[in-house]
């Protein structure tokens, strides 16, 4: 399967539909934007895996989650400047043969992710 992603709200008990995603690919010590995408109803990426196995590179990547800006739209009263604003998650593919999912669960104040399955 590649790489996938999925965030849940914990503050609403709901996938976070609507977040702002963005993924990068470490080269070299510089992180290049592979996409930009807007989580799905179901808290997912609407075009899938954001990799296959035969797209996926051994190497570091990131994820970064526009927490506070969902938040917000949700109608939640955040402070200026927010606990958590933009959550940045790093982690490495060792594996290309692997499926590699990084989920997601965020409040406004606490986050928690591991490798999925």
């Amino acid at each position: 399967m590649g790489l996938s992603t999925h965030v849940l709200d914990t503050m609403h008990g709901t996938p976070a539909g609507g977040m702002a995603v963005a993924l990068y690919r470490n080269d070299g010590g510089q992180a290049l934007l592979v996409k930009r995408f807007t989580l799905n109803a179901d808290g997912r990426n609407p075009d899938g895996p954001l990799y296959d196995n035969a797209s996926l590179q051994r190497g570091t990547y990131r994820l970064v989650f526009d927490v506070a800006a969902y938040f917000r739209a949700r109608g939640v009263t955040l402070p200026d400047p927010p606990f958590l604003d933009q959550v940045s998650l790093d982690f490495g593919v060792a594996d290309t043969r692997a499926h590699y999912h990084v989920p997601l669960l965020c409040s406004p104040w606490s986050y928690s992710t591991y490798r999925g399955s």
